[in-house]
This record gives structure tokens, sequence and C-alpha cells, in this order.
């Protein structure tokens, strides 16, 4: 079958959904995020691409800190609130309980499945986003997410945004052992 060429900026697999946590003038602000991902493992460090106009900008450029705050399906529409009004004109801090962990300039969701507190470890300008690359000084669960002491993604329950349709989905069902279902190929 022949391949058809599209346009580049296809997005070809859901991203995860994350609300971003900062204080911006002195009031916890938040914004949802779907342009994220873990880089670098140890220290751990995770990339977000947050548009150059967002208030919550506004915060993490100001205290060098933020949060990255996974929520559960039970807060979809709390999220998607998050990301299209603007916290120049909006309280979103009153949507949520706020909880800080080791830094006071650090607001995190109390209501989200797991809670990471961030600090700045570079800001790169993109053509029309902005790269913020984050240390994760503390991650934040509870005992109901976890399995064996590990996070269970089937407990968290995630939701994923696709794009170019953009819609919101939720993760489906596991179907291979990663770094093992390889194997039988050597």
């Amino acid at each position: 079958m022949p391949k058809l060429k599209i346009k580049p900026g296809v997005s070809p697999f859901p991203m995860p959904v994350a609300i971003v946590g900062a204080l911006v003038n002195d009031r916890p602000n938040f914004m949802t995020v779907a342009w994220f991902n873990r880089l670098n493992g140890n220290p751990p460090i995770w990339g977000l691409a947050i548009g150059k106009k967002a208030y919550t900008l506004e915060g993490i450029r100001a205290n060098k800190t933020f949060s990255i705050n996974i929520p559960n399906v039970n807060l979809i529409d709390k999220a998607d609130y998050c990301g299209i009004v603007s916290g120049r004109d909006v309280d979103k801090s009153k949507l949520f309980k706020v909880f800080y962990g080791d830094l006071e300039s650090v607001p995190m969701i109390e209501e989200c499945p797991l809670s990471l507190e961030c600090r700045v470890f570079d800001i790169i300008e993109l053509p029309r986003t902005t790269l913020v690359l984050a240390e994760i000084l503390a991650a934040y669960t509870e005992e109901q997410y976890l399995s064996e002491g590990k996070l269970d993604i089937e407990k968290i329950n995630p939701f994923v945004f696709s794009q170019p349709d953009n819609k919101y989905w939720v993760v489906g069902t596991m179907v291979a052992d990663a770094f093992s279902i390889g194997k039988a190929l050597k």
C-alpha cells in the first residue's frame, strides 16, 4: 500500500494530560498541559511545552518552581476547564484542595493521584512555545494508587489527549511486558 504524505505537525499518539501549578502573584494558579514527558532518568528531568503567553508560565519564571499533577478521569472536567480559561481572568485555585510539600512556592493538587514537585532546570525558547525543563525534587501519591510499592496505572486511571481530533481517552488494556516481549526475536 503506498504511503500518503500528510502534514508534518501531526501527533500520531495520545499525550498524557497534566495540570501544572505555580504561584503567580502569590496565588496558586493551574493550567492543563498535554505536551510533556520524562526526558532523563537520573536526575529525573521532565520537559513541558507551554504557550508563551500562558499566565502560569509567569509564575514558573518568577519562582523557578512549579508542580506537575496527574489527574484521573474523575477530574477530567476540571482539567479541561484549566486549559480553556486563563488565571488572569479566573481564580482556578478554588477548584482544588491545594497542598504544599517541601517547597512553599509549589502548589499541588490533593485530589490528583500523583503530584510532582519541580524546580526549573532550564528554559528554552522555541518559535511558538517555551520548553520548560524541570528536575523532579519530590513525588507525592497515596497508598490507594500503589501496587507492591509502585505506581499502578489502573488505580491512577489517567487520561490522555489526542490530536488533531481533540479528544480525551482513558488508558487502555496492557498488551505486553516491556523489555520482555521482544526477547523472543533474539
